[in-house]
């Protein structure tokens, strides 16, 4: 039973954001590069640890918070499960691990880790409870974890990386902040203080900033970009999109839990659709149609 309340510490189910990694290598056309392919990989790992290591320490901060909210109450630390030295010890071990893993990736995956860790460490003390910052350092992390990626095959740090991957970021931060708003209702401002300001007007607005943000960054990338081809894969984006929006504003379980995603079949459809695409466009000069 402890083994699994540690698996629970550790929150498996949030690594999906370090898949942001890959995107580097898939989009520079290295995907099939096995060295290449094996660093990334590695460097996923590495990035997975320094989650957990994160999410742990999160959880000691926000455990009496945690306590007051209907989900995150059963938390391990909040719920009493695993006490929070053993805790600590774990998120030490995970860290130092990491972090020396990290270094054999190179001194600027290295250092990119360590901003990581540092960054969150930041937002779990402070920006977290800071109105906009709060989304703001959410999506900057996402990016980090997505250059990360660059330093690891040594390939230069694409702006439409950075772009695209801070408004997909954006987009799901404001969605999970209005999904929250709507589920919480009154008691929203008891969770976090910063639920106080995120009213649903104010969310909502955010929310079709950050979709048409998010749409119009793709859609440059994919028309100005080398890989003109991509503006064939756009119609799977905002459905996709679209799809994810709607769960959104109707405050379903998904949008506070994006890792819940499996849960609907046309999500999962229309990701893997585009998915597919876009690499037989990426990796398929024959491929192209449009100059």
């Amino acid at each position: 039973m402890q083994i699994i309340n540690i698996v629970k510490l550790l929150r498996p189910q949030q690594w999906y954001k370090n898949l942001l990694i890959f995107l580097p290598i898939i989009f520079v056309g290295q995907l099939f590069d096995a060295s290449a392919l094996l660093r990334t990989v590695f460097g996923f790992f590495v990035l997975c640890g320094i989650s957990s290591a994160n999410y742990i320490i999160n959880d000691i901060i926000d455990r009496k918070v945690d306590r007051q909210h209907p989900e995150k109450k059963n938390r391990p630390i909040a719920s009493g499960a695993i006490s929070i030295l053993v805790a600590s010890c774990i998120s030490v071990i995970l860290l130092l691990a990491s972090l020396l893993s990290a270094y054999s990736g190179g001194a600027l995956f290295f250092w990119t880790v360590v901003f990581l860790f540092a960054f969150t460490q930041l937002y779990s003390f402070i920006l977290k409870e800071k109105l906009f910052l709060d989304i703001l350092s959410i999506a900057t992390n996402f990016v980090v974890r997505a250059v990360a990626g660059t330093f690891l095959i040594n390939v230069k740090i694409s702006p439409w990386l950075v772009l695209c991957t801070f408004f997909l970021s954006l987009y799901l931060s404001v969605g999970k902040r209005h999904a929250e708003v709507l589920y919480l209702g009154e008691k929203a401002a008891m969770v976090r203080t910063t639920h106080q300001y995120y009213t649903k007007e104010l969310t909502t607005s955010l929310l079709n900033i950050s979709t048409s943000l998010l749409i119009i960054s793709y859609s440059l990338y994919s028309f100005l970009s080398e890989h003109k081809n991509l503006l064939i894969t756009l119609p799977f984006a905002l459905y996709v999109i679209f799809i994810y929006y709607h769960h959104i504003i109707s405050g379903n379980k998904i949008a506070r839990h994006p890792e819940y995603v499996f849960l609907d079949l046309r999500m999962i459809a229309g990701m893997m659709l585009w998915s597919i695409l876009t690499v037989v466009l990426l990796y398929l000069p024959s491929l192209n149609v449009l100059v």
